[in-house]
């Protein structure tokens, strides 16, 4: 008895050390985000959104690489895809209205955020930078909402998930996982019925995918000025729809 009680006294006390451990992390990355992006709201497709983002005046913007502590921060930028796929939902809140949604690659988490703003019944936000999660929560309290439910795991080959809608803005930017991508989002499909939705400024590896043939154009955003400076001069950013069967 005295060992089970020894077992079960050390289990909790290892579970509240880490559970303490992780709070002070989580506190330590929002002060450090905090510290280290400036809230952004009008210089996007959706100016309605308020997000936590690196701007020119923010130090690790012209700060040796080598200093920034975490993984790259992809996270810190509103990328033109994810600006176009989130401006399509608020535009078309049907489209999410009511559904179980999926933001992969979720980074800043604007287009998770958006699929709330829009009556989601459900959304899960996932990146697998841990920063990135931190940062969807901020950036979701910035908008007066409740963070989604944020993964931190790859689940890109994973059995798939039941979810109505899936979101990838700006994901086709490497070859290789654009065609993990494929396969993944069609045993998607095939399982559940899953719709998905694609935002991306026209990059080289998204045009010449094989993925670009089974893609119906839904919109079409020209990007403001600010976003074509800080994306070598991308005019434009698109929403398209994943069907294979065309």
């Amino acid at each position: 008895m005295f060992g089970l009680f020894k077992s079960s006294t050390w289990s909790r006390c290892v579970k509240g050390s880490f559970t303490a451990f992780r709070r002070r992390c989580v506190s330590h990355s929002r002060r450090f985000i905090g510290e280290n992006t400036e809230v952004v709201g009008e210089q996007s497709l959706t100016p309605e959104l308020r997000l936590r983002l690196f701007t020119p005046s923010c130090r690790f913007w012209t700060e040796r690489p080598e200093l920034w502590p975490y993984e790259d921060p992809y996270w810190a930028i509103y990328w033109p895809g994810g600006q176009a796929l989130s401006r399509f939902l608020l535009d078309h809140p049907a489209v999410c209205r009511g559904q179980t949604v999926l933001d992969l690659g979720s980074g800043c988490g604007a287009s998770a955020i958006a699929a709330i703003l829009c009556g989601a019944a459900h959304v899960v936000a996932n990146d697998i930078d841990p920063m990135a999660a931190v940062a969807t929560h901020m950036n979701s309290e910035l908008n007066g909402l409740q963070p989604p439910v944020c993964l931190t795991h790859n689940i890109i080959g994973s059995p798939p998930a039941a979810f109505h809608l899936i979101l990838l803005g700006d994901m086709f930017y490497d070859q290789s996982l654009a065609t993990s991508l494929h396969s993944w989002l069609n045993r998607c499909m095939e399982t559940h019925g899953t719709k998905v939705l694609i935002g991306d400024p026209g990059r080289a590896q998204f045009e010449e995918h094989a993925i670009r043939r089974l893609l119906r154009p839904l919109a079409q955003f020209e990007l403001p000025d600010s976003v074509r400076e800080e994306n070598y001069g991308l005019s434009c950013s698109g929403v398209w729809s994943y069907t294979p069967e065309l």
